[in-house]
């Protein structure tokens, strides 16, 4: 787990389950860099009806996930280096210090010390780690301690089974956002925000070269963006869909009096306000926690980042520079895909660009 030889491969498959719809993109492994071959964007959502996570059931991806293959024209028997990821309520990821341990101490200890970090049952958490640095004057290791539950991965396994595909390796939604953006990026020193907004949920990764790592979910995404706007306009959450990306988040931020603010009700709040609110709290955590506030960019991604007003919005209530992360940015495209800038292939590709 902590010692790993590097894979060698030529192509690799990143596949993003996600709850309104599956992206799958297939990379050949250059000399310098990567090239796309084929990709494809799957919605788990029947045409005419309004998602539900309640209605999510993981038997409904396998068929999917097999036209996806068939589609792009994928033998799965032939697949070499496929990659997935997990997130949600059933994983967790933090960066503890600890003192210098051998290899042959290190696992067995940092099992124990995940119980004190991470909220996931000793008996049912699978865990695995990385050791980030060791510090030259206290000796001390920065690890990154990853974990999930048995019965997750096991759910995640039997999708991937049941469409042909056999499990490789499996990595944390959160790193995969990091390494999407890292991994195209010459960075400089300071700290990246990286919003990954999906149907549900957000889920913010702050990171960058020799920072705290930090990760959490923030309980709202685009479905919630697409419902409000549907409620505010009455017009049918397919018909508020197409207004988000056409027209955007209008007025989404009301000044209210200041006799009226402690009287201020949290539901009155807009999904937007409450993504850029949960967002600051983090942001203030995370100076407490990590000493440092060089935030250098808050980089949006995922469904709802093309979402139109949102960069902007963040960025006036942040008062941060955002943008909309274009995942191609560095990758060798062809023909109809050399167009391509879709936010929401950012965790695919970084699961592809996963080097082991």
């Amino acid at each position: 787990m902590a010692k790993k030889k590097t894979k060698k491969f030529k192509e690799s498959i990143g596949l993003d389950i996600g709850n309104h719809s599956i992206k799958m993109v297939h990379l050949k492994k250059l000399h310098q860099g990567f090239k796309l071959l084929n990709y494809e964007v799957r919605s788990t959502i029947p045409e005419g009806h309004e998602s539900s996570l309640s209605d999510l059931s993981p038997d409904r991806f396998a068929p999917i996930l097999s036209g996806m293959l068939k589609s792009m024209k994928i033998n799965p028997k032939k697949i070499k280096h496929l990659v997935s990821s997990v997130g949600g309520d059933d994983t967790s990821i933090k960066q503890i210090k600890t003192i210098f341990l051998p290899d042959d101490e290190l696992e067995s200890a940092l099992f124990f010390e995940a119980k004190k970090h991470l909220p996931i049952g000793g008996a049912e958490m699978l865990l695995d780690f990385q050791v980030i640095s060791v510090e030259e004057k206290t000796n001390n290791m920065n690890v990154l301690l990853a974990a999930t539950t048995k019965t997750m991965l096991k759910q995640h396994t039997r999708v991937l089974d049941n469409a042909g595909l056999e499990a490789g390796i499996v990595d944390m939604e959160s790193l995969s956002v990091a390494n999407s953006y890292f991994l195209n990026n010459a960075l400089e020193d300071g700290v990246y925000v990286l919003l990954n907004i999906g149907a549900y949920k957000t889920n913010m990764v702050i990171c960058g070269p020799r920072v705290k790592f930090f990760a959490r979910d923030i309980s709202y995404g685009g479905f919630h963006i697409t419902k409000d706007i549907a409620k505010k306009n009455k017009v049918s959450f397919e018909e508020a869909e197409k207004t988000k990306y056409e027209h955007g988040i209008k007025d989404v931020s009301k000044k209210a009096e200041a006799s009226s603010l402690l009287t201020l009700d949290i539901s009155d709040k807009t999904p937007a306000e409450q993504i850029a609110m949960e967002v600051k709290r983090s942001l203030r955590f995370y100076v407490k926690e990590a000493g440092t506030s060089d935030f250098r960019k808050i980089v949006l991604m995922g469904g709802a980042a093309k979402t139109k007003g949102l960069a902007e919005y963040i960025n006036e209530q942040l008062n941060i520079p955002t943008e909309v992360f274009n995942p191609l940015q560095s990758i060798e495209t062809t023909g109809t895909l050399s167009s391509l800038d879709d936010p929401q292939l950012a965790v695919a590709l970084g699961l592809a660009m996963r080097p082991e």
